[in-house]
């Protein structure tokens, strides 16, 4: 018989699962297109915006609209996985749906590009909460800070040298199309390559007091009800992370970035496309950073290391972003230091939050975990953002909305997150019970 855990909240050693950072690299190349695309409409729209005829508002329906989509879908394709498979969703809704992608790039006029857009942001909405999901099944807690920390950044390396490419294409007529069709088109090849070479290793593989488990027993409370869903708004810490995504004003530097660029300081769009370049480079420091800090901070101080960090991010995006987008440099060398410094401070964020969300919920609950976390909370968060950009944008000016959602209300969100110092360790020490008393009604059934 499997010897028990020592402490039903102190896990044991390491779980390897085999073939771990070769699965990795295949769900990081699915967020990478999927990120690549979404992207694409943001850091191209002054061409849009010739090529169509429409405002900088249009950016901000475009961006909400895709969000909103995102945030009824992306618990649906959770609850479809549940059901179905992850991989074949991954299939389906990450990869082959690129094939309206490659649509989009055929609009000719706003309308259908809208919903060509939506239509593909709410296929592209299963990308974040199942690839999370799985990493947290391929990599246990000891690790996933580095993991997570690994694929976000390699995404946001690669896209950080395809961004200035993404520019360049300012150069070529309609070039925002030949933008979506080349994108769309990798997609629908990377969903080809998941469904050859992907192995889903099961709910649960990496938990040390579950992974030497066989895989029905690990399932046996893989159900997703209504109730269990709900269930996940009584966890405090969860709570938290989920309102502190409602006061993520750094999502807008994404979607707006290059754009503030071009309508408040006057640079071109091929000019001001090069920020992302560093900004990527930065968020992929970050990420790396992020993951060993998250390590590091949960192994010094499991109760207060990751809130600590978590903070510190906040803190140190809302000071870089003061300094890179309130002042007239000249220069887009100086403006790409500060987008690079708060590519950094952002980059931190998924290293350390995702693995506090893996933390806190048990296995079965983490893809709805994830869809409340990134495709409502996140989409609600986005898409307000970019709507309130985009309109206010136009009323009062980019400048001082900057202002306010990357600077000040990010300082709330750090002075917000003190509160995870009270619920953070309880509510990890709660899942750790639930998992050594599974594993031991488990060996009980087998004795």
């Amino acid at each position: 018989m499997p010897e028990l855990s020592q402490s039903p909240v102190m896990p044991r050693s390491e779980v390897q699962v085999k073939g771990r950072w070769r699965q990795l690299s295949l769900l990081g190349g699915t967020m990478l297109v999927d990120s690549t695309e979404a992207s694409l409409v943001s850091s191209l729209f002054p061409l849009i915006r010739q090529s169509l005829g429409v405002s900088l508002g249009a950016l901000g329906i475009l961006t909400a609209a895709g969000k909103i989509a995102g945030a009824f879908t992306g618990p649906l394709w959770v609850w479809v996985a549940e059901r179905w498979s992850r991989k074949s969703v991954l299939v389906v809704a990450t990869g082959l749906w690129g094939v309206w992608g490659v649509a989009a790039g055929f609009s000719q006029n706003f309308t259908q590009l809208l919903v060509l857009y939506t239509i593909l942001a709410a296929g592209y909405a299963a990308a974040h909460p199942i690839i999370t999901e799985l990493i947290g099944d391929l990599f246990g807690g000891s690790t996933r800070g580095r993991a997570i920390g690994v694929v976000y950044g390699a995404v946001s390396l690669v896209s950080a040298v395809i961004g200035p490419l993404k520019g360049q294409l300012a150069g070529v007529e309609e070039g925002w199309r030949w933008g979506l069709w080349g994108v769309g088109t990798f997609n629908i090849l990377l969903g080809i390559a998941i469904w050859l070479w992907f192995r889903d290793p099961g709910r649960g593989a990496s938990e040390e007091q579950l992974a030497d488990l066989d895989r029905a027993t690990r399932n046996a409370h893989s159900k997703l009800t209504w109730t269990k869903a709900l269930s996940l708004l009584e966890i405090r810490s969860l709570v938290v992370l989920l309102v502190s995504r409602l006061l993520s004003g750094h999502l807008l530097v994404g979607t707006f970035g290059v754009v503030y660029l071009v309508d408040v300081y006057g640079f071109s769009t091929q000019k001001a496309s090069i920020v992302l370049l560093p900004f990527g480079v930065g968020y992929f420091l970050g990420t790396l950073l992020g993951g060993f800090a998250a390590d590091w901070a949960t192994r010094r101080s499991p109760r207060h290391g990751l809130v600590t960090v978590l903070q510190a991010a906040q803190f140190a995006f809302a000071l870089f972003a003061y300094f890179g987008t309130q002042f007239d440099y000249g220069s887009i060398a100086l403006f790409g230091v500060f987008f690079a410094l708060m590519g950094a401070a952002q980059g931190v964020n998924p290293s350390v939050n995702r693995p506090m969300v893996m933390a806190i919920t048990p296995p079965e609950l983490r893809g709805a975990a994830f869809a409340i976390y990134v495709s409502v909370f996140e989409a609600i968060a986005w898409a307000s953002f970019s709507l309130g950009a985009g309109f206010l944008g136009d009323a009062i000016g980019l400048r001082t909305v900057f202002l306010w959602a990357l600077v000040i209300l990010m300082l709330v969100n750090g002075m917000f997150l003190t509160l995870l110092h009270r619920s953070y360790a309880d509510d990890v020490a709660r899942v750790q019970r639930e998992l050594h008393a599974r594993r031991e009604q488990a060996l009980d059934a087998t004795t």
